[in-house]
């Protein structure tokens, strides 16, 4: 994987000479474990996959800093995911290297971590790696004295040297040397660094600063975007392109505020385009559904293989809210069609959801070496045997199979560039891509239009069944709050938008399987991780991982999203008290905003608030309007002030650079806009009631928040909310109140008028 990029990987600072990355690489064939190290008693999959190398590694704790003081020896720390491709290469070519490993255990104390259970870790050394070294991505390798402080650091490295590169083998061997000859200065050095990084990664309120005016911030945010718009392929970049969901709702909200300006109507044309041309591209899986992590290029075509669940929740919302603003059922489909892919692949039975699939898998079940793709790309061969009935009613000779390839852009000698494929895994292969409009494809073969959709879809089924044949990629069967979180938003959203019970009853199972397992009652603090054990039971680590401030972030958001779902007041009196929970572990009372983890960690160096909104929006960013929704449903003015706080720790980044901000530039505007409250009184049994909500479920409005009351006075909302004791029925129906800083409209018992109001 692109070392699977920040941005893109470069050589660190000792070293001279750089990597250029690729897309492709192969793994060696599965061999024998000889033996053991410790890690073989980890729970994290990306921890059990080098369990057998012949390095003896150290899960990050205790154990290892100890003997790194006690031997005087370095720390090698190498940080990676179970289904990143790059992580596969090394350890294929170095971490199972018996020479390399002796030179590894000799000269250094090794620590793997799972990045994906340890983000904090994680966090403080990939600062490091990209202040030195101008990029970023994984595997990360970093070299660390004996009190934890980084000195020299990069990404993937090569086992040998070549003509523009340092081998791994040499940089092992020439830091140790370091180490023995030039300690004082080493250890110097490193203290630098690490003061450099502290003033670097400060963010703080300067002075008596207020939030940034939301009007300049959008203006700015919305120009970036625009200037960096591909205008024919859609999405923000050349290449590699990303889905980047947080680009996506910036825009819709922009639309929202500006919709009769000529800007308004091009954010919104930015968001759709780029949403159909993801849609039809070969990042999107045509076949057995959900979106694969990223384009190689800029056509959206050549994905990067592997399958995050963060993205799938991400985009479920974002292409609910298309569909929701457009009307257009291609976009539904979308978002039906990632949830089914969720729901089939990544769910754990006991209602959770797995983290990953890999992009490496093995060909045939009689292959020795995995390829990148391999699950999901196609020769014309296979396609011809599997579709070659003639198609009735077309020019003549015309087999199912010809339709197919001509839509889904299937070439004789494979359609990917060879420059996307510097180690040929793809050759002849092709990755399927939407070429042409149905009706197009119709007129070609002389078809009547309305029969294009049946014959493809009679393709796509037999090429799953096919594929269901195939050697499967590796699964990341753990499973996290934070990205568990996204994906119940991603369910509840388009429960609503889409007017599905059934998704909004797989968030509901989903947030009871973490109330159950990542959700310690006792203290009232959520767990980061917990594993899929033997015969589907669920297990935890011996010394369960605490949550970090993403993992409350986007919890809290989801439960959020699930009580405007099904108005089960249940899921909010929870979400109040983890906004509380949160508030008391990450808030930093001198400088505002947000810590990503808790203080009293002293194998931590840094304490750190994330400034950048990328393939997840940062927490912080998420947690303003968190903090704006639970000030409307408990009254708790503080939690406006709080968000008012973090606006302005951020305040420079967003004058200046919002693009690199894009959802805390949407959250100022819902911050100056101030959230609606919307209120309906009525019977939740009620087909009036339901009409009315069905209406506010409909409309796209990002400054709203919904809430029933149901008359019953005991209740949580009531108690938390006494005004709502004061609106009532009109004339015995259902019943609609539009209330900001509690003031109400007139009562409202037209849908009509709401929806009119709503989008006002």
């Amino acid at each position: 994987m692109l070392a699977a990029p920040l941005r893109r990987a470069r050589r660190c600072t000792f070293l001279s000479g750089s990597v250029t990355m690729a897309t492709g690489g192969t793994t060696g064939p599965p061999s024998v474990p000889r033996h053991a190290n410790r890690l073989i008693n980890e729970k994290s999959p990306y921890l059990l996959q080098h369990a057998h190398n012949p390095v003896d590694w150290y899960p990050w704790g205790q154990e290892a800093f100890d003997k790194a003081k006690q031997e005087n020896k370095l720390i090698f720390l190498s940080v990676g995911y179970s289904t990143c491709h790059w992580c596969h290469v090394m350890e294929e070519e170095s971490f199972k290297n018996k020479e390399i490993g002796e030179i590894m255990n000799k000269n250094f104390v090794c620590i793997k971590v799972d990045r994906e259970e340890r983000p904090d870790v994680d966090k403080v050394y990939m600062t490091f790696v990209q202040a030195t070294s101008g990029g970023g991505g994984w595997p990360m390798s970093v070299w660390l004295t004996p009190d934890l402080k980084p000195f020299v650091g990069g990404t993937y490295f090569p086992p040998e040297d070549g003509v523009h590169r340092v081998g791994f083998r040499t940089v092992l061997l020439r830091i140790a040397e370091q180490w023995k000859e030039n300690k004082e200065a080493l250890l110097e050095n490193s203290q630098k660094i690490l003061e450099a990084l502290l003033y670097r990664s400060e963010i703080h309120v300067q002075g008596q600063e207020s939030p940034p005016p939301s009007k300049e911030v959008m203006a700015t945010c919305f120009k970036q975007l625009s200037n960096s718009y591909d205008e024919d392929y859609g999405g923000f970049s050349e290449s590699p392109k990303f889905p980047t969901p947080v680009n996506l709702n910036f825009l819709f909200t922009y639309w929202a505020l500006h919709r009769t300006t000529p800007e308004g109507a091009r954010a919104l044309q930015m968001a759709l385009h780029t949403l159909k041309m993801m849609a039809h591209g070969g990042i999107h899986d045509h076949i057995c559904q959900g979106f694969h992590r990223y384009s190689t290029d800029q056509h959206w075509h050549v994905p990067h293989f592997e399958k995050m669940l963060y993205d799938q929740g991400q985009l479920a919302a974002t292409y609910s809210r298309a569909f929701q603003i457009s009307g257009d059922e291609f976009f539904a489909s979308v978002a039906q069609d990632i949830l089914l892919y969720v729901s089939r692949d990544l769910s754990d039975p006991a209602g959770g959801f797995y983290s990953a699939e890999d992009a490496d898998s093995y060909p045939t079940t009689a292959c020795e070496k995995k390829r990148e793709g391999a699950f999901c790309v196609w020769t014309t061969e296979e396609i011809r045997a599997l579709l070659p009935d003639p198609v009735e009613g077309a020019t003549e000779g015309t087999t199912l199979g010809d339709v197919f390839m001509h839509h889904y852009g299937v070439k004789e000698t494979g359609n990917v560039s060879p420059m996307k494929d510097p180690h040929q895994e793809l050759k002849g292969k092709n990755v399927l891509i939407v070429r042409c409009s149905p009706e197009l494809t119709a007129s070609r073969f002389g078809l009547e239009p309305g029969r294009l959709g049946a014959l493809l879809q009679e393709g796509r089924r037999r090429l799953s069944t096919a594929r269901a044949q195939r050697p499967r990629p590796h699964l990341d069967t753990k499973m996290l709050a934070a990205w568990n979180g996204l994906m119940i938003s991603g369910f509840a959203q388009a429960g609503a938008a889409l007017a599905e019970q059934e998704y909004v009853s797989r968030a509901t199972q989903a947030a009871a399987f973490l109330r159950k397992h990542l959700f310690d009652p006792a203290s009232g603090r959520l767990l980061r991780s917990c594993y899929q054990g033997k015969d589907n039971t669920v297990e935890q680590s011996a010394v369960p991982i605490q949550g970090f401030l993403e993992d409350y972030v986007f919890v809290i958001q989801a439960l959020f999203d699930l009580y405007e779902a099904s108005l089960e007041q249940g899921w909010l009196e929870w979400a109040l008290q983890l906004q509380h929970m949160q508030d008391k572990l990450f808030w930093d009372p001198k400088g505002f905003a947000y810590f990503s983890s808790e203080a009293g960690d002293p194998s931590l160096l840094l304490r750190l608030k994330d400034d950048q909104d990328g393939a997840e929006p940062t927490p912080n960013s998420v947690t303003v309007t968190n903090l704006l929704r639970a000030a409307c449903y408990s009254g708790h003015t503080e939690w406006v002030e709080k968000a008012g706080q973090i606006l302005a720790a951020f305040s420079e980044r967003l004058q200046k650079i919002p693009i690199a901000l894009p959802e805390m530039a949407r959250a100022t505007a819902v911050f100056h806009h101030t959230l609606k409250q919307v209120v309906i009184c009525g019977d939740p049994q009620g087909e009036d009631t339901k009409e009315m909500l069905r209406c506010v479920h409909s409309v796209f409005s990002p400054n709203k928040v919904l809430m029933l009351a149901d008359g019953d006075s005991t209740g949580f909302l009531y108690r938390q909310l006494p005004f709502l004791a004061s609106l009532e029925r009109k004339d015995g129906k259902a019943t609609a109140y539009l209330c900001s800083n509690f003031a109400c409209s007139l009562p409202i018992t037209s849908p009509q008028e709401l929806r009119g109001m709503l989008c006002s």
